[in-house]
């Protein structure tokens, strides 16, 4: 199912030929880098390059490969092994096995020294780094949406809600800038976890480096552009990929946000603005009138399953002394999974933004539908700068304002009738309390800050 809701470039980071891949690319470095100190043959490390490069060229199946390995592994879907055949139920082992078939005399020197997560753990930094990047570009790319928008809309007035309930003016552009902040504190957010997962590691069993050249891993890490670790177990520290994992979260937590404020300014009695319904898409099955806000409900239900994954995270720092597996079989589905989930929440919600109808005249009507109310704090506020004490005013307009939001009454009417308010605030200061424009302009600080 997952597949439904991916795109091609970061499901293709996450498929095991991709994994793979970079098992037997971090396999060749560590050779070389023996080759380098003159614990191996210069002739046997050129020979698994050669022989390497042939397995990863375009030109080869290397889904052969993989296919082999999981055979190897006993994972392999509807594989049943032969009688006598063996099963080694060890992944890394399985893949070394496959690719070794493939080599010659030189395959005594693959994986020397090394065990599995000097291998894995590497390789797996390597698909996280290449999922923040993609990540990142896909956030920019909402981040330009949205900038774009927000530039569209800067003077589009619209009413301000709090607890539900209509609050003051804002415009539709300044809730778009708010959006856009937190868009960038996020990726600010992939930026980190990318520095936090860029690290390698070929310490050896237990991170001693017992059969292990540290020069090996300088060797293998400067070639990828990885970090160096101040220490390892045998495996990298979990406290990264919950990094990483937790940021995802909290990604897919502002896109949540973003979707639910579009489904509530979407929902009838509002209808502000409304995402894009195309010619030919169905609402229902059963009402030809529905157009549904189906994509932001789907990016607010998947934030659900990417937010469920950082507990799992974060209980994967906990390992029995210097390795369990524990956290391998979660890792297995939180990684990809989340990566593939967030990367097509950002792009849904880019198609949203990018096509998003907005309807200023609802936005217009809404705003009055107070007729005036909205404002009740400038006329008390002016109160007080013609030297009303600040209660006395507060309890001046709300009586006001009860009586309005009772009666139906305009709010402005009102105000202008009071004998107390017009003893102290002339029609001009009146008029300057109700004007929308006065009230906005400040609007433009904000817009400042962002370099919108």
């Amino acid at each position: 199912m997952i597949e439904r809701y991916s795109y091609p470039e970061m499901r293709r980071i996450w498929e095991p030929a991709n994994r793979y891949r970079k098992w037997l690319e971090v396999e060749l470095l560590v050779a070389e880098g023996w080759a380098e100190v003159g614990r191996i043959p210069r002739e046997a490390a050129a020979a698994l390059r050669r022989n390497g490069d042939r397995l990863l060229a375009r030109d080869f199946d290397f889904g052969a490969i993989v296919q082999r390995a999981l055979e190897l592994e006993g994972e392999a879907p509807g594989f049943v092994p032969k009688p006598g055949q063996p099963v080694i139920r060890h992944d890394l082992i399985a893949f070394l096995t496959a690719v070794s078939e493939h080599l010659g005399e030189e395959r005594r020197y693959l994986h020397f020294g090394v065990t599995s997560y000097d291998i894995e753990d590497t390789a797996l930094c390597l698909l996280m780094r290449e999922s923040c990047d993609l990540l990142k570009e896909a956030a920019e790319h909402l981040a330009e949406a949205i900038r774009a928008r927000a530039r569209e809309h800067k003077w589009t007035p619209m009413i301000g809600r709090t607890h539900g309930v209509h609050a003051e003016p804002i415009t539709f552009g300044l809730k778009l800038a708010v959006w856009l902040a937190e868009l960038e504190r996020d990726i600010g957010r992939l930026s980190q976890a990318r520095e936090s997962v860029n690290v390698g590691m070929a310490s050896g069993p237990v991170g001693s480096y017992g059969t292990v050249d540290p020069r090996v891993e300088e060797y293998v890490c400067g070639r990828l552009g990885l970090s160096l670790p101040k220490a390892t177990s045998q495996i990298v520290q979990r406290d990264r990929h919950a990094h990483y994992v937790t940021t995802l979260a909290i990604l897919a937590g502002s896109l949540e946000r973003f979707a639910t404020e579009v489904r509530n300014l979407q929902r009838t009695e509002i209808l502000e603005v409304e995402e894009p319904f195309r010619k030919g898409q169905r609402g229902s099955s059963a009402m030809p009138h529905k157009r549904n806000p189906m994509t932001c409900e789907r990016i607010t239900g998947l934030a659900r399953i990417v937010r469920s994954y950082v507990t799992p995270a974060l209980e994967n720092m906990a390992q029995w002394h210097e390795r369990d597996l524990t956290n391998s079989s979660v890792e297995r589905i939180i990684l990809p999974d989340g990566s593939v989930l967030v990367d097509y929440m950002l792009r849904k919600l880019t198609d949203v933004v990018r096509g998003l109808v907005v309807y200023p005249d609802h936005m217009r009507e809404n705003l009055e539908r107070l007729k005036g109310l909205v404002m009740s704090e400038h006329v008390m506020l002016a109160l007080v700068d013609r030297g009303m004490d600040k209660d006395e005013a507060y309890q001046t307009v709300q009586a006001l304002a009860m009586q309005a939001f009772e009666s139906g009454a305009d709010f402005r009417d009102l105000v202008r009738a009071d004998e107390t308010i017009s003893a102290k605030l002339s029609e001009d200061e009146l008029a300057a309390c109700f004007d929308y424009a006065r009230h906005l302009r400040r609007v433009e600080v904000a817009y400042e800050r962002m370099g919108l």
